[in-house]
């Protein structure tokens, strides 16, 4: 049984011999060789080998006749063959021969074909690599001709678009090795040209701010023309109203208001068109620098080293010289400087995006506003010219207008201005001390005299002063008041205008305005001026004569109050009737004036009374009186006269008063000279000399030497002495002691303190004279009677002071 499945098994591997490639036999024979019976397949392969053989040699014989005929014609084919290898060699030779010029012809081609490949290949890399090439050299271009921002922007797209593309060539690896140091180098000479760029505008920020302020002045002009000649005309109108002249002592000088300051105004200069402060300064490396940080991402880098340089140059540009308050140039380079500064960051603010915001220059005007107004309050201290606080007021106006056009705050500068206003008044009043003082020194104190119509209308033109009476008489003629008067009303009108000057453009109410004169001429009148009047008044060399002149012109300068009223409301079109309107109270300077005039007349008189009485010689020893007034005293009635002659054209009851003043004054001196403690003994004959004196007094009591007077009210300045000299003359100590103390008594008027004193010096004269005449009964009997009134006296003073 198994040798059946054997066979059948080699019986089928054989058959898969025969009928399957030799190339996939291999697994068929391992089988063969897998099996145990090799040895029987060989055998078997032995013998299937046989029956091919066997029957490929039938095959064969049954087809050798057919195949010896085609051999045998083959062979008659050979000839031929021959023949027709012959005739295709010849050919051959022959299509070599005629193809070689063809077959070079196609070498050529070949070779063209090839070339013309690699010029097309050549062609394409060079497209793709020429517009980096090309980039690149405009790329150096760029930074040979320093444009900094089109080269970084150049070198970003070769980076970015261009290099990848070639990337694989090595002159691009050599390119994209050299883009950092050039963006260093572009980052670098960006820098350095800010660096330049802050330092010229540090250096320029003075033309700059001039530039910029000339627009302010001139943009200020166009827009106050109309108001400016409103204001000219208003101006006119004030002194025709006020009827009042500028021409200082007839040299037909122009006024102090009238002067120009001589800064800022444009218009006095010729017209021409004035650049843009902007157009001065080329911001194009600001934004170049800018655009460059940016796109290299380091813009907070660029906008904290821009900041903190433009912080630095603006402490520089706050820091004033120290010799700035000595010219108006000294301020006008401060403000310009310090307006070109904000001329360029106010440019920087609208022109860049974030480089400064609206809080970093207000924080630096902040800064700038502290510093300002410090170092103004500081330098402007130190003038002394009000001209030149004059010209800094206008400069500063300018300069806050300026910035304020360019949207800054400027309120506290105007502020500041008003405490600059209170220093400008204390210089004006300095100043107008000083021209007070030298009207009063030069003054001669006597009425001006007028010889013709012209010359008395240019002093009332001068002074408002009218006086139909006067106007009637004839020239030559006298007005009643001296020099200074209309001198002193014409400073006082400059001082109005001169305060007036300051108050333009300070964007004040008329009735500000209005109120700032009328305060500052207050000062004027009751510090200033009264302290002139004082000056002139007090002087040692003061006569009679100069004090009575001092009070009519102080009369006739406060009667032209009311007119400065008027001129001051002309001039600030502010109605005097305004409620809360400030007024000249001032003018009881000139009451105070007049009463101190007064006050020196009559201590003056009082001291010439004293003068005469110095000269006073009694013997008081006499034995009886001369009969006559004194030669001293005579001569002391006699200048009283002559004074009280003068004092008739004093207003008032300055007269009466000076008069009365004198005579009770003599009338105490007297007293005290009889009563001094020099006088031990008083004889009668002293005493009738010295009653003579005091007749002569009363007779000039009597005399009426000053109009006004009734009755005999005069007469009682002397009225002591009279009945002192009465009781005694009369001896009518009877009476006085018992009368005493009633109201309507004789003696009213007379003291038991000065009657004791008096009386104890002719008691001791008595007593003197009785050392001789001690036997005389009626010596004894008078010596008796004094001693008994002594004593009656005495005791009448114990009781009253009791």
């Amino acid at each position: 049984m198994a040798s059946l499945e054997i066979a059948a098994e080699h019986e089928r591997i054989l058959r898969e011999i025969e009928s399957t490639d030799t190339n996939c036999i291999g697994p068929t024979l391992r089988s063969v060789y897998d099996g145990q019976e090799h040895g029987l397949f060989m055998e078997k392969l032995e013998g299937r080998i046989k029956n091919h053989d066997r029957e490929i040699e039938k095959m064969c014989n049954f087809h050798f006749q057919g195949f010896v005929d085609s051999i045998t014609e083959l062979l008659k084919v050979r000839g031929e063959a021959q023949k027709l290898k012959s005739q295709v060699i010849d050919t051959n030779r022959l299509l070599q021969d005629d193809g070689k010029e063809l077959v070079q012809t196609l070498e050529e081609l070949k070779q063209c074909r090839l070339q013309q490949r690699n010029i097309a290949t050549t062609i394409d890399k060079l497209t793709l690599c020429l517009p980096v090439l090309e980039m690149y050299g405009k790329l150096q271009e760029q930074m040979r001709t320093k444009r900094h921002y089109p080269a970084l922007r150049t070198l970003e797209q070769l980076e970015r678009a261009c290099l990848p593309r070639v990337s694989h060539y090595r002159f691009c690896t050599i390119m994209a090795e050299n883009i950092p140091r050039l963006r260093e180098q572009i980052r670098d000479v960006s820098m350095s040209d800010l660096k330049d760029f802050l330092e010229s505008i540090r250096k320029h920020s003075d033309k700059i701010g001039e530039t910029a302020m000339k627009q302010a002045q001139l943009q200020r002009n166009l827009d106050s023309a109309v108001s400016r000649q409103q204001r000219v005309g208003s101006g006119r109108r004030a002194r025709k109203e006020g009827g009042l002249g500028t021409e200082l002592d007839g040299q037909g000088c122009s006024p102090l208001s009238e002067q120009d300051s001589g800064i800022l105004d444009v218009e006095d200069e010729e017209e021409e068109e004035v650049p843009g402060a902007q157009e001065l300064v080329d911001f194009s490396p600001v934004y170049r620098c800018l655009h460059i940080y940016t796109v290299l991402g380091a813009r907070d880098t660029f906008e904290t080293y821009y900041r903190k340089q433009r912080r630095k140059q603006a402490r520089l540009v706050l820091q004033p010289h120290s010799n700035m308050h000595e010219t108006l140039g000294g301020y006008r380079r401060y403000f310009n400087q310090i307006v070109g500064f904000f001329v360029v960051e106010d440019h920087i603010l609208h022109t860049t995006r974030g480089l400064v915001n609206r809080a970093y220059v207000d924080e630096l005007w902040d800064l700038a506003l502290s510093k300002t107004i410090a170092a103004l309050r500081t330098h402007s201290s130190y003038c002394t010219d009000p001209n030149l606080v004059l010209d800094l007021k206008n400069l500063i106006v300018l300069f806050a207008d300026t910035l304020q056009g360019y949207g800054f705050l400027v309120n506290q500068l105007f502020d500041m201005l008003l405490e600059i206003r209170d220093q400008y008044s204390e210089i004006l009043l300095k100043k107008w001390n000083q021209v007070f003082r030298e009207i009063l020194d030069q003054d001669n104190y006597s009425p001006i005299p007028v010889s013709s119509e012209e010359e008395y209308r240019r002093i009332v033109g001068q002074f408002p002063f009218q006086d139909p009476e006067l106007e009637k008489l004839p020239f030559p003629k006298k007005l009643p008041f001296s020099a200074f008067v209309p001198k002193v009303y014409s400073q006082l009108k400059e001082f109005i205008y001169a305060c007036l000057k300051f108050s333009e453009d300070l964007h004040l109410s008329s009735t500000e305005v209005d109120d700032m004169i009328h305060k500052s001429t207050n000062l004027l009148l009751s510090r200033t001026l009264s302290h002139c009047l004082q000056y002139a008044i007090k002087k040692k060399n003061v006569g009679l004569t100069e004090l009575v002149q001092i009070i009519i012109n102080t009369t006739h300068l406060e009667q032209s109050c009311h007119f400065l009223e008027e001129f001051i409301s002309n001039i600030t079109n502010v109605p005097p009737d305004t409620v809360n309107a400030t007024k000249l109270y001032a003018t009881s300077t000139f009451k105070d004036a007049r009463h101190t005039a007064e006050e020196e007349i009559y201590t003056n008189l009082n001291q010439k009374i004293d003068q005469f009485l110095q000269l006073a010689d009694y013997d008081w020893m006499a034995p009886a009186g001369g009969g006559k007034a004194s030669d001293y005293l005579s001569d002391l009635i006699a200048f009283l006269c002559s004074t009280f002659a003068v004092f008739t054209h004093l207003p008032g009851k300055v007269a009466q008063t000076a008069c009365m003043s004198a005579c009770k004054h003599l009338s105490t001196s007297l007293l005290q000279l009889l009563l001094e403690a020099g006088v031990r003994q008083v004889s009668m004959g002293a005493l009738q000399q010295f009653n003579e004196d005091v007749k002569e007094c009363e007779r000039f009591a009597s005399s009426g030497p000053v109009p006004g007077f009734q009755g005999d009210t005069l007469l009682l300045a002397f009225i002591d002495l009279r009945q002192l000299l009465d009781l005694f003359t009369q001896w009518d100590w009877s009476t006085y002691l018992a009368d005493y103390g009633r109201p309507n008594c004789k003696y009213l008027r007379v003291n038991p303190h000065t009657a004791l004193a008096l009386l104890e010096k002719m008691r001791d004269t008595s007593r003197k004279n009785n050392v001789f005449a001690q036997f005389r009964k009626n010596e004894r009997d008078k010596q008796k009677l004094i001693d008994t009134v002594v004593k009656q006296l005495r005791g009448l003073i114990q009781a009253h002071q009791s």
